[in-house]
């Protein structure tokens, strides 16, 4: 009996020093993010079952970094399915881009050649997929131009509707790209349409539209070619499996396909460049999740294994135009 009542006080003790580590962790966290919450039962224990996937993850992918001192670090899995939103591609129909790859370099990387505008933050609205293609026909435009203009996503939230796409319920870069060749749709400047992270009235007008495009494009899985493609047109729309994004804090990641399926894409980004760390080949990927998210709100990735499905939708707007001379460039 006595063996008994020690084995529950020990037990007890456990649960005590463990709660007080998700306490005291989640104090660090929140001294640093703050919390729309404050820190109620249902936060703390999405905390701590975060504190469970932080482990997992850094046993099984020691190259990169998982910390609790992540934005998302506070969310559950559903809530953090509002900070994605990239729709399921169909089947492949477009025909893809073949391109030779043979004379790749070590590294490439479009923010040392002003392709690529500050981080954004597409905040608590699933119009990531806006941002992959704001991101591609800034960068895109930059290749065509040689001017680089900060574009509207929330236009694109809410004027994108009739193609597919649903605002913050999530969309489909390639559906954009369509409706703005079949549409004769431009995008406006940001500082024109500035962003609400929430869905709104189309307030579009044909006058500010700056940047318009005349066909797009999609490459194959081979990841040396979608690097070649990157080198010619510019930062790349892709869409990725983010289950292992949300407690990422730096490093190069290198999920397994159990813990990051390549078959669930769910979030749109933009491969803007690619190098090596110690022998093991990256992308670097412009996220939209603000500047305290990864690398200084940048992601990079193993590359070469179509980790987390990144390889499997790679496309790129084409023949960008910015239509006035007026407009500032960044």
């Amino acid at each position: 009996m006595r063996t008994a009542f020690v084995a529950a006080g020990f037990l007890a003790g456990v649960h005590a020093q463990q709660a007080d580590d998700v306490k005291e962790k989640y104090a660090e966290w929140a001294e640093k993010f703050g919390s729309s919450n404050g820190g109620d039962a249902a936060e703390l224990d999405a905390f701590a079952e975060n504190l469970k996937s932080i482990a997992i993850l850094q046993d099984a992918d020691p190259s990169a970094t998982y910390s609790h001192m992540t934005p998302f670090a506070n969310l559950s899995p559903e809530q953090f399915s509002m900070y994605k939103g990239f729709a399921s591609p169909p089947a492949d129909k477009a025909e893809v881009e073949v391109l030779a790859s043979s004379d790749l370099p070590a590294d490439f990387d479009w923010r040392e050649t002003g392709a690529v505008n500050p981080i954004k933050d597409q905040k608590q609205c699933g119009s990531c997929w806006a941002f992959s293609v704001v991101a591609n026909v800034e960068g895109a435009g930059f290749v065509d131009t040689g001017k680089l203009v900060s574009l509207s996503e929330q236009q694109l939230v809410d004027c994108s509707k009739s193609t597919g796409d649903l605002g913050c319920q999530g969309g489909l870069p390639e559906n954009t790209f369509q409706a703005m060749i079949t549409e004769n749709r431009g995008l406006e400047l940001e500082s024109d349409y500035p962003y609400t992270a929430r869905d709104g009235t189309c307030k579009e007008s044909s006058s500010s539209e700056v940047a318009f495009i005349t066909a797009w494009k999609k490459f194959s899985r081979d990841e040396d070619e979608i690097a070649a493609g990157l080198q010619e047109y510019g930062p790349l729309s892709i869409g990725i499996n983010a289950n292992t994004m949300q407690l990422y804090s730096g490093g190069v990641a290198d999920p397994s396909a159990l813990l990051c399926s390549p078959y669930a894409l769910d979030h749109g980004v933009a491969i803007v460049g690619f190098g090596t760390d110690s022998s093991t080949p990256y992308w670097t990927i412009r996220n939209s999740w603000g500047l305290t998210w990864g690398e200084l709100g940048y992601y990079r990735i193993v590359r070469g294994k179509g980790a987390c499905g990144l390889n499997t939708d790679v496309t790129t707007a084409t023949g960008v135009s910015i239509n006035s001379a007026s407009v500032e460039v960044v």
